[in-house]
């Protein structure tokens, strides 16, 4: 069986550590910068063909965030956490009752 060095392409006589000039982590900020990579799960991927099509998906979702926010949004109790939502309907259900009697 190979050694990990060996089926990484790298000799074991390869010393990095002499070699001269050499910078660690020249370019990490650069790339950093310039690159956005997000890894996609497969049953994702396979609704997704392209690149173009991620973009032209999440640009909807901005637009349509857009559309909810400049129109006032939805009911205050759909934008809540669960439990504010199920105490808001408690409420409005004990106003409802008290109004009916």
């Amino acid at each position: 069986m190979k050694k990990a060095s060996e089926r990484d392409g790298l000799r074991p006589e390869y010393d990095f550590a002499s070699m001269k000039g050499g910078i660690r982590g020249k370019y990490v900020k650069r790339l950093r910068e310039g690159t956005n990579i997000v890894l996609l799960e497969p049953d994702v991927v396979e609704a997704f063909p392209s690149e173009a099509a991620v973009n032209e998906a999440l640009r909807g979702i901005l637009n349509t965030t857009r559309a909810v926010r400049n129109t006032g949004g939805l009911p205050d109790k759909t934008l809540q956490p669960a439990s504010r939502a199920r105490k808001a309907g408690s409420r409005a259900r004990k106003k409802f009752r008290a109004a009916r009697d």
